[in-house]
């Protein structure tokens, strides 16, 4: 099985959190996990958004960011080009998402069509598995 993770299911591999085990169990399934390129900045993002939110969690943050950083390179990471952008385009209008989780949807299922395989996508986002289901996607 190939898992496709947006950033709200990577961030769960780093962060204890509602989702973190189902998370880690399908990673420890899978034969493959692939995130798309953005996810870096959007994992980013969003744990200093926590470390500043919640200061006492900074070196729990910056340690998660350590370990993220010792593990990307075991991810398959999905490259955004043009392609990929104006599908990802095309669902932003087809679903109403937002504009990042209008790539990570498109580099899912970019994902997918190279596998030739149906892909396992691991996120939180109801809309965002919504879509995920219409395109033939297994949810997490």
């Amino acid at each position: 099985m190939i898992l496709f993770c947006d950033t709200s299911a990577l961030v769960k591999l780093y962060i204890v959190e509602a989702g973190s085990d189902a998370v880690k169990a399908k990673v420890a399934e899978a034969e493959a996990v692939v995130v798309c390129r953005v996810a870096w900045a959007e994992a980013h993002a969003a744990l200093s958004r926590r470390a500043r939110e919640v200061p006492m969690d900074a070196p729990v943050i910056e340690q998660a960011k350590t370990l993220l950083a010792r593990d990307w390179p075991r991810f398959v990471v999905l490259e955004v080009d043009q392609a990929l952008m104006e599908r990802a385009g095309d669902y932003a209008d087809t679903f109403a998402l937002r504009g990042y989780d209008s790539i990570q949807l498109a580099s899912a299922f970019e994902t997918g069509r190279i596998a030739q395989s149906t892909i396992c996508f691991a996120c939180f986002d109801d809309r965002l598995n919504k879509a995920a289901r219409i395109l033939g996607m297994v949810c997490l």
